[in-house]
Parts: structure tokens; C-alpha cells; sequence
């Protein structure tokens, strides 16, 4: 896989065409996929719409790119970049997706859009929020990844780590007692109980265990409105390169605050306002500085609210009193009576808490962590971050009847099967799955199909660019034979041939000649390349990862490194020395 390089993609083009986040990829937007489930019509149809970029690739000649700008929020305005590559394989150094190596797949990964036409999409998971690795919040509050809402599961671990050992290290999170835990920290972690009393008071149920009480939080988050506004105890808040001190700005603010409650929460013009306000601040550039910083800001009891008069397109301030009714609106309190009214909670206050927990239980914080059956949560937390390659698994389900019809009244599903002429009776065939669908003419025949399907399967497969479809397998028929004269609208067809250039296997036809296989046997038991950062013994020349032999991340490899076993071979060499 090649190297992206988008330094030329920061300056986007004037007049740019963006797409909604949320709805991108559905129907109609951008496209309104009438290719009737034939995957390459699709993508094509797709990439119309994308900016074409050059030099996207660095280091690879002939690579082909698009970028689509999709628009996440409106206001504030934020925008993420879908980048698609197409790299011709010839040109490749190595053909395999890295991404599908690490994970256990070569030469299936593919797109999402249309999953009747794919086998396997495979992901590393990197999301984070607010520096919490997502995969392991929702690992002990929904024993899977966050992906897993979109059916992706366990593809495979890096270090050694298998499908099993992710299981039981879920498992030993969710099922730890938190009245154990409450217990072993005691008296030296107050804010841990104080943590677990406030959302015991908010819960209806008991939670008894670590998983009860992230499986709560995040369901609580989920529920929780979002702060529309912003509030400090100033009303601003000041970074470290403003002008003015926090101090000068906090007067200045309550000024104008003061100004306004003297309007008698009127609308005034900001004219008004700073005229009002220099009778105290004689400092215009600090005065221009609050009012454009205040808008919909809490300063005390009251929200300063800031709006563009439609008419005179000038810029008006009022106050709004929000000591009676801003706890209500922005605050979730589940339950009426005083004791749970005193736990209300807002998602800024829950994604604390969240961070607490993962830093100072989850993570490697806590010293206190590493004795007894505490000494599991450090390495089942381990386990779940080094769980990172995920799959979803699709099974080549063929559209409905009904579907059929409705996309395309004359579709068909063909896939083909390669005769292995290492047998004497070449009588085992090998099944190429899943089924590419194809729309013909209603009058189309055997033979014109037969050349659909040869061009399909050599476009997608680079092992079967020289493939060549002899015969019908499961139709009896001839070439001139109309091909809805003998299947159904949206049946099957499977087409018998040979592969020119040999390869008759899976093996054969996904995986190819790979000559820089490395050599791994890592202490951790890791005997394949997964991804992560490795080192070579200069003497055996056996991979081995980084972490497992004690290089830290932000030291360099050594120049010259032999590992454990070589080392202890240079020990036991006799001394030939005089």
C-alpha cells in the first residue's frame, strides 16, 4: 500500500462541492446507485462526483485519486476528507493491503457500499474521544468494540494476542466487583467512591460490577443533551498569548454584563453597549475584544445572547436570567426525588468521570493496580488495546427476486469455477465466490455473458487477469442459448474455465508469490508480522517486537541488536582465547 502524501490536498478548491457526513454513501447522495447491485457501475458512478487529485501517492507512479469534502457539523463548521485510491498492482512493490495482512486476509478487503458483493472488510480501530481509546471503554461496556455497531468483531490481535485471550480479557473487566475495588483503594482514592455513589444514585438498578458501571455511563452520556452554551467563571475564557490579563478581561466582562441588565434585557446594538461601557473602560481595543468573544457565554446567572438584527444587520446583545431554569434545561435528572435531584449531571461532568476511570483503573496510572487479582486489569486492559485489527464478515447473500426486478428487469449473479488440471481427471474444481452481478439485454446470450463475466473477474482479480471461461457448469447449455431462457431474472450462473498463467487455488489467486516474507517469533507468541514496530537479530534474523524486548517507543533501534537466544549462544561458545 502506498504512502499517502496530502500536503497538496490542505488548500481546498473555491466552489468545492460538500457532501452531508451523516447521509454520504445512501441513496441519492451522491448517488442514486441504478447500477442494479453491479459493484464496479457503482463505484464508477461514485467517483464522478470526487475532485480529482494528483500525486496523492508518493512514490507510486500512475495512481489514480479522489477526495470528497463531508461536512460533519454546520456550525461550528466541521469538515473530514474521504480519500479513495486506486493503485495498479503491476506497479506495486508488494500487492498485499497491509491492513489485511495484519488481520489474517489477503487481497479481500474492499469497500462497504454494496456488502452482497464483498467477502471481508477489515479495519484497524484507532478511534479515541477526548484521549479514551474508544475500543476499550466499549469493550467493558458492551463486551465489543466500538465498531461493533456497525458489525465488525474480533479480526485479529497484535502481539500474540488471540481470539480467546480477547474474550477472557473482557470478561475479567466487566465481571470485577466495583465493592472489591472500592474496598482496595480505601481511604486513598476518594474520588473513586464518590464516582461510584453518583451514578448508583442515578441508576435504577443496582451496578454491582466495572461493566455495570461503564455499561450506565455510556448509556447515560448517550441520553444526556448536549451544552449549548459556554461558561466560565469570567465568561471568557483567556488563552495565554491574550493581550489583556484574565483579570482586566473579567472586569471588563461583568462591565458590559452590567450595562446590559441596565437595558432591562432589551436587545441593544453593540454601538450601544460599548458606548455604555467606556464610561468605566477606557481600554477600546479590551472592550472590542469581549464583545466579539461574548455570544450565548454564561457570566453568573445570566446567558449573554448575541444575534444579527435581519433588518439593520447590526450586531445586538441582550441578557437572559437563567438562575431559575438553567439546571433544568441542561441537566439530566433521572427521578424525582431531593436525593437524586442533588446528582444531576451534565455530559461535561460524565466524560470526566469517564477519563477518570480510564487513566486511573483502566489504564497504568495506579501502582495499587498490580497486586493480587487487581493485577488483571492493567493486562486484560493491555489485551483489549492490542486488539485493534477488526473484520466484518459478509456472506454473499444474492439480491431478493423482489430486489431483482425492482433495480433491473434483466440482472444475473455468475461467478466461476477453476478447473485443476493437476488431476488426472481434472474433476476438482475450485468455486471463486462471492457472485458479481451483471445486467444484460433481455435477449442476451450464453456467449455474451461468458465475455461479461471473463472481462469482470480478470478487472477485479489481479490473479486471474488471464483467466478464460470455457463452459456453464450448473446450466446445461449452448453458447447461442438466450440466457434468460434458461435462468430466472436474478438467478445464477457459474462459468467453468482455466487460468493461463497457472494458479488454481485460493492460495494461488489472492495471495501470488510473496519473496519478503519476514521471519517472526516473538516472545509474546506472535509468529506472523501484525503491524507493529519490530526488530531484526543481525545473527538469526528472526523478528521480534520492540515492546517484548524492552526498546520503548521513543528510542531508536540499535544499530546492532541480537536477541536473547543468540546472546546466550555468544555466552556458551568456549573461550578460545590464549
Amino acid at each position: 500500500m502506498s504512502h499517502l502524501d496530502l500536503s497538496s490536498c490542505k488548500k481546498r478548491r473555491r466552489g468545492e462541492r460538500v457532501f452531508k457526513f451523516k447521509t454520504f454513501g445512501e441513496k441519492g447522495h451522491p448517488v442514486d446507485w441504478d447500477g442494479g447491485g453491479v459493484f464496479v457501475e457503482n463505484v464508477k458512478a461514485l467517483l464522478e462526483f470526487g475532485n480529482i487529485e494528483s500525486g496523492l501517492c508518493s512514490g507510486s507512479g500512475g495512481v489514480a485519486g479522489w477526495s470528497f469534502l463531508l461536512e460533519v457539523h454546520r456550525h461550528p463548521p466541521v469538515h473530514v476528507m474521504l480519500f479513495v485510491v486506486e493503485e495498479p498492482l503491476e506497479v506495486l512493490f508488494d500487492r498485499h493491503c497491509k491492513h489485511c495482512q495484519y488481520v489474517g486476509l489477503v487481497g479481500l478487503c474492499g469497500p462497504a457500499l454494496f456488502p452482497r458483493q464483498v467477502w471481508k472488510v477489515s479495519l484497524s480501530d484507532d478511534s479515541q474521544k477526548k484521549g479514551m481509546e474508544l475500543r476499550l471503554i466499549h469493550g467493558v461496556g458492551y463486551a465489543e468494540p466500538w465498531f461493533g455497531r456497525w458489525g465488525y468483531g474480533f479480526g485479529g490481535g497484535t502481539y500474540g494476542v488471540t481470539l480467546q485471550m480477547y474474550q477472557k480479557a473482557i470478561e475479567a473487566l466487566q465481571t470485577m466487583p466495583l465493592c472489591l475495588l472500592a474496598h482496595h483503594l480505601g481511604n486513598s482514592n476518594h474520588e473513586f467512591t464518590s464516582i461510584i455513589s453518583r451514578y448508583q444514585t442515578l441508576s435504577s438498578h443496582s451496578l454491582a460490577t466495572l461493566g455495570d458501571l461503564f455499561h450506565f455511563m455510556l448509556e447515560l452520556k448517550s441520553r444526556l443533551p448536549k451544552e449549548r452554551y459556554n461558561s466560565s467563571n469570567g465568561g471568557i475564557l483567556v488563552e495565554n498569548t491574550c493581550r489583556w490579563s484574565p483579570k482586566r478581561v473579567e472586569m471588563a466582562t461583568r462591565v458590559i454584563v452590567e450595562a446590559l441588565k441596565r437595558a432591562e434585557f432589551r436587545w441593544v446594538s453593540r454601538q450601544e453597549v460599548r458606548d455604555a461601557a467606556r464610561a468605566y473602560i477606557g481600554d477600546t481595543g479590551l472592550l472590542d475584544f469581549v464583545l466579539k468573544s461574548l455570544g450565548n457565554h454564561i457570566v453568573g446567572n445570566y446567558l449573554v445572547r448575541r444575534s444579527l438584527n435581519p433588518v439593520t444587520k447590526v450586531l445586538e446583545y441582550c441578557l437572559e436570567d437563567i438562575s431559575n431554569s438553567f439546571l433544568n434545561q441542561e441537566c439530566l435528572s433521572l427521578g424525582d426525588s431531593k436525593t437524586k435531584a442533588r446528582y444531576m449531571i451534565t455530559r461535561v461532568q460524565l466524560t470526566k468521570d469517564l477519563f477518570y476511570l480510564y487513566k486511573y483503573i483502566l489504564g497504568e496510572q495506579n501502582p495499587t493496580m498490580t497486586m493480587g487479582i487487581f493485577a488483571t486489569i492493567p493486562i486484560a486492559s493491555r489485551i483489549i488495546l492490542d486488539t485493534k485489527y477488526l473484520i466484518k464478515e459478509y456472506y454473499g447473500d444474492l439480491p431478493s427476486k423482489l430486489e431483482a426486478g425492482i433495480t433491473s428487469e434483466c440482472t444475473i449473479n455468475s461467478t466461476i469455477a477453476l478447473r485443476n488440471d493437476s488431476c488426472a481427471d481434472g474433476s476438482i474444481k475450485n468455486v471463486m465466490a462471492p457472485y458479481e452481478c451483471f445486467r444484460l439485454n433481455s435477449n442476451a446470450t450464453i456467449d455474451e455473458l461468458k465475455l461479461h463475466v471473463e472481462k469482470r473477474f480478470r478487472e477485479i482479480y489481479w490473479g486471474l487477469r488471464s483467466f478464460v471461461a470455457q463452459s456453464v457448469l450448473n446450466v446445461n447449455a449452448n453458447g447461442s442459448d438466450s440466457v434468460f431462457g434458461l435462468v430466472e431474472v436474478g438467478g445464477k450462473v457459474v462459468f467453468e474455465g482455466r487460468n493461463e498463467e497457472g494458479g488454481t487455488t485460493n492460495d494461488d489467486i489472492f495471495e501470488g508469490n510473496e519473496t519478503t516474507k519476514l521471519v517472526v517469533d516473538c516472545g509474546c507468541g506472535a509468529k506472523e508480522n501484525d503491524g507493529e514496530r519490530m526488530v531484526t537479530c543481525d545473527i538469526c534474523e528472526v523478528w521480534q517486537h520492540t515492546r517484548c524486548v524492552r526498546i520503548p517507543n521513543d528510542q531508536e533501534i540499535p544499530t546492532i541488536f541480537l536477541c536473547s537466544r543468540c546472546e546466550q549462544d555468544i555466552l556458551l561458545f568456549p573461550n578460545s582465547l590464549p
